[in-house]
Parts: structure tokens; sequence; C-alpha cells
């Protein structure tokens, strides 16, 4: 079979513009844990992330974003042990898991106490993380609380019920602060109390993930923020 001239230049040309789709991030899959359960019932130790070949060590950061995680490709599932196992064919019966379907590129998974589970005390849920379901400058809203909570994000309208999630476009522009009112309703109270009513400064370069959260025995729950940087740059078109 011939090959002309101008194929193989087209090749060669093609061949750096591959390698850099493979470095720029896209191609490799993460994960990035998020541990939602106050200090006191956190594990006393770190635990091991199986991914159905092999452990590690992981820790449950719950005022940050772990470090990112880098995952297999395909369907895979998660599963959260105590202890390294030897045999990957060989896991103890009951360890929490997660299945990540295939077409999930990135993702957050949600770690939660779970004193009943004896393989290791937690639950796990997994979050889509995909650059088209979160961009940059938006919000990502969890509400993990049994009550309503809305109110205005600086341009945006929040309105999220029990057990809901929602994305919220970016609330301002420009690298400045924007006003915030928040209020929530209890189920079988028919007024809205106030929950907050500040000001919080946008960054237009990370994307925000945000939790309302049971606050200990209050009624008011609490609401926790983080920022995640992970997203490449959007590549500017070339001048005409």
């Amino acid at each position: 079979m011939r090959i002309s001239i101008l194929s193989i230049l087209v090749l060669i040309a093609f061949i750096p513009h591959l390698a850099s789709a493979q470095e720029g991030g896209e191609s490799t899959r993460t994960c990035r844990i998020l541990y939602l359960s106050p200090n006191s019932s956190s594990p006393s130790k770190k635990l091991q992330l199986f991914d159905g070949k092999s452990c590690r060590e992981v820790a449950l950061p719950r005022m940050n974003l772990s470090k990112i995680h880098k995952l297999e490709p395909g369907r895979l599932t998660l599963r959260m042990l105590s202890e390294p196992i030897v045999d990957p064919f060989i896991v103890p019966e009951g360890a929490p898991s997660v299945v990540i379907p295939e077409n999930l590129q990135h993702i957050y998974l949600l770690v939660v106490s779970d004193l009943k589970n004896k393989v290791a005390p937690v639950k796990m849920r997994v979050v889509n993380a995909n650059h088209d379901q979160i961009g940059r400058g938006e919000m990502l809203w969890f509400n993990l609380t049994k009550s309503t909570v809305g109110g205005q994000i600086g341009s945006q309208k929040l309105n999220i019920k029990p057990g809901a999630q929602t994305l919220l476009k970016e609330p301002a522009r420009g690298r400045k602060g924007y006003p915030v009112q928040i209020y929530f309703q209890v189920p079988g109270d028919k007024f809205i109390h106030p929950l907050k009513e500040t000001r919080w400064r946008h960054d237009p370069s990370s994307r925000t993930i945000a939790f309302i959260m049971v606050n200990g025995k209050r009624r008011a729950p609490q609401i926790l923020t983080f920022s995640d940087y992970r997203i490449p740059e959007k590549k500017e078109p070339d001048a005409p």
C-alpha cells in the first residue's frame, strides 16, 4: 500500500495536537472527595478507596475538597475500606460502594458518616462534575435538609426543595462582591425565616459547590461552600 507524502505530513501535524489533548486534562478521569459529616464522627484514620483493581489511601477533608484523584475509564464500582486488601477478587462484604457510569468524566465523591457499617463507617454519593455540567463562575447547590430554601444570590434566584440540587449561573460578572439573601421554610410551618444576609465575592475562575445542611439540633440549616479550580482554561480562537 502506497502512502502519499501529503498523508504523512497531515499525520505529523496531527500528533502534537493529540498529545496536547491528552495532557490537557480532558482525557484524564478525575475524582475529588468531600467529607460532609461533623469532625466528631470522622474516622480516626484515613480510609482506602478501592477501584476494583487496587487500593489507595484517601483523606476525608471536611472543610475543603480533597486533592484530585485519577480514575480509570469505563464503568467503575468504587468501594471504601478501612484496610487495604491483598486480593482484588476478595472484597469485604458490606463495604460502602458507589457505581461510576462510563459517561462521567469528572466526579465529586460526597462522603458522610455511617457508624453502622463495620467495614468502613461511611456512605458515599456520586455527583456529576463534568465540565458541561457546571462551568466557571457557576454554582451547584445541594439541599441535604428537609427545609425548602430560597432567596437571591446576586443576579440569580435560588429556589431548592428538600433533597434536591440546582445549578445557578454566574451571580455576578468579574471579581466583585454581590448581595446574598437566603430564607428557609421548615415542613409544617407556613412562615418563611431569614437564614443569611451578607455579601459574597464572585470568582469567575472557579466554580462553587454549595451545601445546605442540618446544623446540629438547630432548626435553621447551615450553608457550606467550596471552590473548585480544576476546569482547564478555554482556548481562545485564533484571530482571523
